[in-house]
């Protein structure tokens, strides 16, 4: 390996490790959405990246194909009861999510393989497809956020927030 090529790594790798040493926040930081319904809960962990001035939907996220719903790992959905999202029966289990956004609707993707990198798709373990609305948000999200809302009892809103774009479906405990 040339030497420059050498100290070239070197001196990135000394970068990345003070940086990492202060503290420094991640480019797009692991969180975590999570509900207590009546007979179950539910956990959500993503990693949620931020706009910093760049065009989102229908660009970094393109419309018409699955996108990780996140950044870096997958999308990790855990639930230790039964679910009815939207119209479709969820069983208890982990799964990732991904989703399919579009210029007017969304589908959720709920699917078996876990444990991948984000964009290690595979169609066929999707369990469901689930649509999504799609509604303008009032003022823009800057980092991507995935909420529950209007929860009650047995039954809830799973909320996917960024750029300019909420995306809802609901969900109910069976």
């Amino acid at each position: 390996m040339p030497f420059r090529t050498l100290a070239a790594l070197a001196c990135s790798l000394l970068l990345t490790t003070a940086s990492l040493a202060q503290g420094a926040p991640a480019a797009s930081p692991r969180e975590t959405a999570s509900v207590e319904l009546k007979s179950g809960a539910i956990k959500i962990s993503y990693g949620a990246p931020s706009v910093r001035g760049r065009k989102i939907m229908g660009d970094l996220v393109p419309y018409g194909k699955p996108w990780r719903t996140g950044a870096n790992e997958a999308t990790s959905f855990a639930t230790n009861t039964a679910l009815k999202i939207g119209s479709t029966t969820v069983p208890a289990g982990t799964y990732t999510l991904y989703s399919l956004p579009g210029a007017a609707d969304w589908q959720l993707i709920i699917n078996k393989q876990t444990g991948q990198w984000g964009t290690e798709y595979n169609q066929p373990q999707d369990l469901a497809r689930i649509p999504m609305k799609v509604t303008k948000l009032a003022a823009p999200q800057e980092q991507m956020l995935i909420t529950f809302e209007k929860t009650s009892g047995n039954s809830t809103e799973l909320h996917i927030k960024w750029e300019n774009t909420d995306a809802s479906v609901a969900i109910t405990a069976q």
